[in-house]
């Protein structure tokens, strides 16, 4: 067991091929791409808003508190492994929402704010905006503050205070964002 679970990778396949075998099990009248891609874009959701909300209500808050020896374990080792699933889970929650969105054809309608689609439309646009923040301005800004590009002392303080402020830009665009995604089907 204990080889099992201290496989990451392992347990992600395992994972995926029992909800690929409980969709065909339970659910094998209703499979079809969007019903796939609509589970997918909630996992990868999932994955880039925890680990947004990690950064912002467990490690930023708790650096400060680091003893100086102990932050390199932190920031050369968990926060860029936490940064690889942070920018891609948004890349694939973007990318299979705007799939979700095309499949069941309503995409141009959202993106445009047509009123039928206005708030899952709101809901998109603050999460492209969040996506391009991380890949745009908080990852380049995380690379120099972490030191994986080379940069001075100043220039690492202002990409950590770059990423941070964008990181919680991010965190507050997440709140309405999940309030747009999760009632837009009340209307």
């Amino acid at each position: 067991m204990d080889k099992f679970f201290g496989n990451l990778h392992l347990v992600l396949v395992v994972g995926l091929l029992a909800a690929i075998a409980l969709i065909f099990g339970v659910h094998h009248e209703l499979v079809s791409l969007n019903y796939i891609f609509r589970w997918l874009h909630v996992f990868f959701g999932i994955t880039w808003i925890g680990l947004l909300y990690y950064f912002n209500f467990v490690q930023i808050p708790t650096m400060p508190a680091v003893p100086a020896e102990l932050k390199p374990g932190v920031s050369k080792y968990i926060a860029p492994k936490a940064l690889f699933f942070f920018r891609w889970g948004a890349a694939f929650t973007v990318l299979t929402g705007l799939i979700v969105a095309h499949l069941t054809g309503y995409l141009v309608e959202a993106l445009t704010l047509q009123p039928d689609y206005l708030l899952i439309g709101i809901g998109m646009w603050l999460a492209l905006i969040m996506a391009f923040n991380v890949w745009f301005l908080i990852w380049p800004a995380q690379k120099k503050a972490l030191g994986l590009v080379e940069a001075d002392a100043d220039t690492k303080a202002k990409a950590a205070r770059t990423a941070m402020i964008f990181s919680r830009t991010n965190t507050l665009l997440s709140i309405p964002m999940l309030y747009a995604m999760t009632n837009a089907n009340l209307g």
